[in-house]
């Protein structure tokens, strides 16, 4: 099982590749559908990195598919520019899932 990026810049999807994650830089939202689609259907891909400006395009779509599919899982990360942690970030999901406050 492998990680996969969709990414809206190159720099991103440079640095992924030298941590040996392959991916794709997309900017559309018709992009996103389509790749996100594929992506979702491989059965080698455990987990879809996907930054910040890309998940903002078409938010309930990325949701549709971290409620009603198993895997992969879909991880939202900042973009080089900086965004910060997103709303959906790891920390988030613990504090959620088991009342533990990570200090960041």
């Amino acid at each position: 099982m492998k990680f996969y990026l969709l990414s809206d810049n190159v720099d991103t999807l440079m640095g992924m590749r030298l941590a040996g994650i392959d991916g794709i830089v997309i900017h559309t939202e018709e992009e996103v559908r389509s790749h996100l689609r594929d992506v979702m259907q491989r059965t080698d891909v455990a987990v879809v990195l996907m930054t910040h400006t890309l998940v903002k395009l078409c938010p309930e779509l990325i949701m549709d598919y971290k409620l009603n599919m198993r895997q992969p899982l879909i991880v939202e990360i900042p973009d080089r520019h900086g965004n910060g942690r997103t709303s959906d970030s790891i920390t988030k999901y613990v504090r959620d899932a088991i009342g533990v406050k990570l200090d960041q």
